[in-house]
């Protein structure tokens, strides 16, 4: 028997509320027939929406809240109103408990960060999490981090992505060890800020059993796919990954209004209609809908608010792979051999001594 995933999710989170929320529990219902939810939200709000998908209500459970965070909330707002009683809180309370495997919202991007972090704890070792997002690239998939949740990481914190981003490929993209790379302004050893070049000296020293570390990245590396994980902080990953979206969406309206200006162009495209088809997908965003909030004691899915019942059912599926694929064990196991490994220096050391 197939053991069922459980995912515990935020209903009223995003643009659009439980209407996207229903929408893609039920395509996900579809792929994945195991998937098992715990829907959070105002009942006036869900019941009524839920009783259009028959499937998701008999996949479900649901719980009213009283309060529900709103997306231009504070973080320090959000916990104070919604701490204990609100939907995106309950969703983590779930996997706290230990009666859902994944906690999943849509909603205000800081507060759910603050909340995983006061309800589920970091994880031993772990300062500030991280939010890792699936980037399609040339050779397919890799995991950037951190995109929006630590601005100013510092050396040891991007060693800490390192290790996460590391775990997190070995259970999403089934990769046994992969490549990493330090997001930097040129490849250079002599290039970037001081915390990066600190944090490349010491995984380069490092002998780490589950990841290879391939030295400094460019921006243009990312999409390319030249390294499986790539490690960056906070305020450059987030405009990497806006600058990304905005990129694609600008190619898929000049690609439209190209083929529909003239009758050769309209020709041209019944042509080649099947490879337009696939390049639409291959920069459709809702493909790699779903980040992941990295070194909580438990999985939290961010996703974006903005999208459909398509991409929310992707971030379902994001939720279940890590799920069934134990995520939460490879970290731990990635940390447990970076303590082993030691790093024979610590990050002052090097600092002290300087890395120019």
């Amino acid at each position: 028997m197939v053991q069922a995933i459980r995912i515990a999710i935020d209903a009223m989170g995003g643009d659009n509320g439980p209407a996207t929320v229903l929408a893609g529990a039920d395509i996900a219902l579809v792929r994945r027939p195991e998937l098992r939810y715990q829907l959070f939200g105002e009942e006036r709000a869900v019941v009524p929406l839920l009783e259009s998908y028959p499937r998701v209500k008999a996949a479900s459970t649901f719980t009213h809240c009283d309060v529900t965070v709103q997306m231009d909330d504070k973080p320090s707002q959000a916990l104070r109103k919604g701490r204990w009683k609100s939907s995106m809180w309950r969703a983590l309370d779930a996997v706290k408990k230990g009666e859902a495997d994944v906690a999943l919202s849509a909603g205000n991007t800081g507060a759910l960060m603050a909340m995983s972090k006061f309800c589920l704890r970091t994880m031993a070792g772990i300062e500030r999490p991280a939010l890792a997002a699936i980037w399609p690239t040339l050779r397919g998939e890799s995991v950037v981090l951190d995109v929006g949740a630590t601005i100013n990481a510092d050396a040891q914190q991007l060693i800490d992505f390192a290790m996460m981003g590391g775990a997190m490929a070995r259970a999403l993209l089934d990769i046994e060890k992969p490549t990493v790379g330090l997001l930097n302004i040129g490849v250079e050893e002599m290039k970037g800020l001081e915390e990066v070049r600190v944090a490349g000296q010491l995984l380069r020293e490092a002998d780490l059993k589950h990841l290879k570390y391939m030295g400094f990245v460019e921006g243009d590396d990312i999409g390319k796919g030249t390294v499986d994980v790539v490690v960056t902080e906070a305020f450059a990953g987030n405009i990497a990954l806006k600058t990304a979206e905005g990129t694609a969406r600008q190619i898929s309206t000049h690609l439209r209004d190209a083929m529909s200006r003239t009758l050769m162009g309209k020709i041209g495209y019944l042509f080649a209609k099947g490879a337009f088809q696939q390049l639409r997908q291959k920069l459709d965003p809702r493909a790699s809908n779903g980040a992941v909030l990295l070194g909580l004691n438990g999985v939290v899915i961010k996703s974006h608010g903005g999208t459909d019942g398509v991409g929310f059912a992707n971030a379902i599926e994001v939720g279940y792979s890590m799920a069934k694929n134990d995520f939460l064990s490879k970290i731990n196991q990635d940390l447990s051999d970076y303590h082993r490994a030691g790093f024979a220096r610590g990050v002052a050391a090097i600092v002290d001594e300087g890395v120019m």
